[in-house]
Order: structure tokens, then sequence, then C-alpha cells
């Protein structure tokens, strides 16, 4: 058969069509099909509260084994050599008291651990002596009674004594310590007044006992009534000592003190004093027994 030009002609225009419209269902088709293929969008839900932040456990330092102060006899503290260290060992006398808090905040201030011979004379303050104690402090036995006519009757009233104040430290430390530190130091002399000698007598007695008594290198002097401005004189005179034992006292009547402490413990600080709580290992100073 044969087909004229106009023929061919219809013949490429009709197959044109054809392939166009086959190519465009062709798209159609892919194109909805890809659409259904097409996962559905998911929904996220975001808490506009921020996760909390977690909270750090506190560090706590751990509050050092001290049961070696413990009073045994034929091991006492004997250390009679001061060493070329500027120390200063701050020991405060006849707490706890009203003051004790104060000192205490003061002494946290500086980050300073210091020494107290503590009484029975403030029995609603006793718990002090725990709390002294659990921030490092160290703990002497002073008197319980702190009556000089009542510890210096007789050796036996001194020890009685003694042991009182010592029960009353074991129930707050666990323990009775070794250091002690005579009413009026090792060389006073109003003991005199009540028994001949009883200084010399107990000075080995204690010893023989397990206890070791420590006086002073320097004191601030409020034994006496005081200002703040002179105690703090008195209390940094004493810049060319090492291993300084000041005394100080800790009692109800002592804001004076409280008052001075921060100018005392800045003026050895700036001398490049270091501070230290008393230990087996600490310098002893001991005065001359004069009764």
């Amino acid at each position: 058969m044969k087909f004229d030009k106009k023929q061919i002609g219809i013949f490429i225009a009709v197959l044109s069509a054809c392939i166009i419209i086959s190519g465009t269902a062709a798209a159609l088709t892919f194109h909805n099909t890809s659409k259904k293929a097409e996962p559905s969008p998911t929904t996220v839900t975001v808490s506009s509260s921020p996760e909390p932040t977690p909270t750090p456990a506190p560090t706590v330092n751990p509050i050092p084994d001290r049961s070696a102060f413990a009073v045994t006899p034929g091991n006492i503290p004997s250390n009679f050599t001061m060493s070329d260290e500027k120390i200063v060992y701050l020991t405060f006398d006849d707490g706890p008291s009203s003051k004790t808090q104060a000192v205490l905040d003061i002494l946290d201030r500086y980050g300073i651990k210091a020494t107290f011979f503590v009484t029975g004379l403030s029995p609603d303050y006793t718990p002090m002596i725990k709390t002294a104690y659990d921030k490092g402090h160290t703990i002497g036995l002073h008197t319980m009674s702190h009556n000089y006519a009542t510890v210096y009757a007789s050796q036996e009233a001194y020890f009685a004594d003694l042991d009182a104040i010592g029960e009353v430290v074991s129930g707050q430390i666990g323990y009775v310590p070794c250091f002690i530190r005579f009413p009026g130091g090792s060389s006073n002399t109003i003991s005199a007044n009540y028994t001949k000698g009883i200084m010399t007598a107990l000075s080995s007695q204690v010893n023989e006992r397990g206890y070791q008594y420590y006086d002073w290198g320097g004191s601030v002097g409020d034994g006496a009534e005081k200002t703040t401005e002179q105690l703090i004189a008195q209390g940094t005179s004493f810049g060319q000592t090492n291993n300084l034992v000041l005394l100080m006292h800790d009692s109800e009547s002592k804001q004076n003190t409280v008052d001075a402490l921060p100018g005392i413990i800045g003026f050895y600080l700036s001398q490049g004093y270091t501070f230290r709580p008393i230990d087996r290992e600490s310098y002893v100073p001991h005065q001359n027994v004069l009764n």
C-alpha cells in the first residue's frame, strides 16, 4: 500500500499526540505515587521548661581523726625545742561562753585553727566544745571550777577538778585530751596561799598521768580590763618570736578580746606567720615553777 505525503503527515501528527498524552499520564501517575509515599509530618512537642541543672554534692572536708590526742600514761608531748618556723598558736582559756561563736566565726573567716582550754563555768555553752572540735580546733583542759581555792586546796582536789572537766570534754569529743593548762600557769604564786609547793608537785604528777601542761610565750593582756586598742598593741608585740603560744580568753566578759582578734591575726599574717592548733608535735612552753 502506498501513502501520499498528506497521509504520512497526518499519521506523524497523530503518533506525536499519542506520545505526548502517554508521557503526561505517566508523569501524573509517578507524581501521585510519590506523594502518597511521603511520610506524614511528625508533631514534636518542645517542653517550655528547661531541664534542671544537676546540683553538685556539697564538698565536705573530713574531720581529722585526733583520737591520738587522748591522755595516755607514758606518752606525753615533749617537744621543748622551738623551731625556726614562724608559727602562732592562738590559745583561748575559760570558755566556752557566749563569746565562743563569735571567736569561731572570726577564725573561720581567716581559715585559722586554734586551741581552746575549756572549763565548766558556763554549762549552757558546753555543746560549743564539740562545735569547736568539729571545726578542727584542738580542745584542752583548763579546770572545771576555775576556783583557785578549790583547785589548789590539795593535789587530790586538783585532780578531782581535772577529772571532772575531762569527763565533760569526753562527753563532747569522745576522749579526754592530754593537753592541759594550769589556772594562772605553772609559774603562778597565788597557789601558795592554799598549798605550799603544790605547783612543783603537780607539774610532775600531771606528766606521770599522761598529761602535758602548756604555759604561754605571750599574752594579749586580757586578764585585766583593757581597751580593744590596748589588747591589739600588746598582742602584736611578739613579732620576733618563733613558735608563739599566745594567751587569750574566751569568757563572758571578753568582748574586747573578740574585737581585737582580727587585728591581731592580721598583724601576724602580714609578718609571714602561719597559725596552727596545738598537737602532740607542737612546741611545749614551760615557765619557771615558783611554788
